[in-house]
């Protein structure tokens, strides 16, 4: 699992069986916005060249940001636990992608996958 502030996009691997370590997320710094609050970029991504995964949740602590992410796209719907692209199906190499700002960053794990 990626969880970094710079580097490539990971490859799509076949790994054998489906599990949250075939969804990887990659996080970079962004412009700042005009105001100077820092921003983000993320991207999630199902490295798995075989399976789809559904019902993607990250650690996220308490999440937050200063502009509105499409919650279709991510949200948080508990403490430490926030759902990507609403819980619906990524393919293989499927990615969702999003920014965020805050006065920090928050470091975003995959926490649990469903696997089709």
């Amino acid at each position: 699992m990626l969880n970094s502030r710079g580097g490539s996009r990971p490859e799509i691997s076949s790994p054998d069986g489906c599990s949250k370590e075939n969804v990887v997320v990659y996080q970079n710094d962004a412009p700042n916005l005009p105001s100077g609050i820092p921003a983000y970029s993320v991207e999630v991504i199902n490295s798995c060249a075989g399976c789809t995964v559904h019902d993607v949740h990250l650690s996220c602590g308490n999440f937050g940001s200063t502009e509105l992410v499409d919650p279709a796209q991510f949200r948080r719907i508990a403490y430490d636990d926030c759902l990507v692209n609403d819980g619906k199906p990524m393919g293989p190499g499927d990615s969702v992608s999003f920014h965020y700002s805050n006065s920090f960053w928050y470091p975003l794990k995959v926490a649990s996958v469903a696997c089709n």
